[in-house]
């Protein structure tokens, strides 16, 4: 026993090396994990104090934890003898594409990341790029809601700043989980996006599995009060419109609501821009018949390159005004009492109604849509047919831009002017070729209001 051992050096330093490891996973990281566990703890702690709805503990769960009950919850467990039955496989290999998907789904929020890091780039974006401006606020409606009840934010879908430009309005609030489609499931994007707390959804899956376990996925999350924003249309829209419902979602949170339990409050938000950053490529998409708008890299690096360019020569004046309008809250065990037939689609057209009510109406939509109606109109006829078509909406309670038509019109034109979207000759203002196409899609985000315009 007391006698040397003669090793190779080699096999000294994987002794070393496996003993390190050992002392770690068993001494030294249960201990690290134990001090940022209860750091975490006290920075929630304190964030709670000042949140307006705290975090619930189900956005807190651990990750895996939150994975093995979502697989082993008896409605999935129910899919994954069916899938098999129907698939004719082995019930391990359906638990095993069941497990997958909830992978892919389940976030790992992290606050940190959340109010540190997430809430800051999400402020400096916004103020940034837009002048940000909230057009309407039932204040006392807001804050009369019951705060037992999971709010769920249901907007319409202009651009891919709308995730920025609403996590940052309502981050007095509480922490948002968004429904993120495929195009952000790449790294080192898809780790941020989770530690933001958001879940992956696929847009075309058709298997019957993968469905029910995105289902109990957020209805476990409704039941567990965590507050969440949807995007009804199911996708940016390609023509500028508030488009038509899909159910997808909302038929699994009302489907899955029963009197008694908690309530869940819909909270409709309206989204309009004077400029979305890619407009382009939406019409472009709309134009070839598909969705298929993810520009290629060329166009990026070229795009962002030229935006830095424009910041370090103090050529750019941010891409206008981006506005925000909420609307009457819906609360669910209320509003069921009144629909005789589906539920579910009667709260997305009412949901879908209160959110185009919403839609604020800005410089920029307003002046394109009087330039369609009327081609060839003066600059100080389109200010006067700006001048009625703002009072003819104060009056129906729209929610409008805040500054003066002169101002409006004149900073307005230079915009347009500046992207080529129109001229201005000795006959008035022309839609140029470019203009035909892309002054279409910002006139539709407010068509809603009044199909008909006023004259002067």
């Amino acid at each position: 026993m007391t006698q040397p051992v003669t090793l190779p050096l080699w096999a000294f330093w994987l002794i070393l090396i496996f003993a390190a490891v050992t002392f770690a996973s068993h001494f030294l990281f249960p201990s690290v994990r134990w001090f940022f566990r209860k750091r975490a703890e006290r920075v929630i702690a304190r964030l709670n104090e000042r949140l307006a709805r705290p975090i619930e503990p189900f956005k807190l769960a651990r990750r895996h934890d939150m994975i093995q009950r979502l697989i082993y919850d008896p409605e999935v467990t129910a899919a994954i003898v069916e899938h098999a039955t129907e698939h004719n496989v082995p019930e391990n290999v359906a638990f095993e594409k069941a497990q997958k998907y909830a992978r892919e789904i389940v976030p790992s929020f992290s606050a940190t990341a959340y109010f540190s890091f997430g809430m800051r780039l999400a402020r400096w974006l916004s103020n940034s790029l837009y002048r940000v401006r909230i057009a309407t606020f039932p204040r006392q409606e807001l804050a009369s809601l019951d705060p037992n009840a999971t709010i769920i934010f249901v907007m319409n879908h202009r651009s891919n700043m709308d995730y920025v430009l609403v996590t940052y309005l309502v981050s007095r609030a509480g922490a948002l989980s968004y429904a993120v489609g495929e195009w952000a499931r790449v790294w080192p994007l898809s780790g941020l996006i989770r530690a933001l707390g958001a879940y992956f959804i696929r847009r075309r899956s058709g298997g019957n599995l993968y469905r029910r376990v995105l289902a109990r996925y957020v209805q476990m999350a409704t039941d567990g009060g965590v507050t969440q924003a949807i995007f009804p249309e199911g996708g940016l829209s390609l023509t500028g419109e508030v488009r038509e419902p899909k159910l997808g979602l909302l038929s699994y949170i009302v489907g899955n609501y029963r009197p008694g339990d908690r309530d869940v409050i819909f909270i409709p938000v309206g989204l309009n821009y004077d400029r979305t950053i890619e407009d382009q490529f939406l019409i472009r998409a709309y134009k070839r018949g598909n969705r298929r708008f993810r520009p290629p890299n060329r166009a990026i690096v070229s795009g962002v390159a030229s935006h830095l360019w424009q910041r370090v020569t103090g050529r750019f004046d941010t891409f206008g005004t981006a506005s925000v309008g909420f609307g009457q809250p819906l609360e669910l065990s209320l509003f069921l009492d009144t629909v005789t037939g589906d539920p579910t689609k009667a709260v997305a057209t009412e949901l879908m109604d209160r959110v185009r009510q919403v839609v604020p109406v800005l410089a920029t939509p307003l002046i394109a849509r009087l330039l369609l109606e009327t081609p060839g109109l003066s600059r100080d006829n389109l200010l006067d047919r700006t001048r009625a078509c703002l009072s003819a909406l104060e009056e129906q309670d729209m929610p409008l831009p805040q500054r003066s038509p002169d101002v409006l019109v004149d900073d307005t034109l230079t915009r347009l002017i500046g992207r080529g979207l129109l001229r201005e000759t000795d006959q008035g203002l022309e839609i140029t070729p470019t203009g035909a196409e892309v002054l279409p899609y910002y006139a539709n985000s407010i068509a809603h209001h009044f199909p008909e315009l006023p004259s002067t």
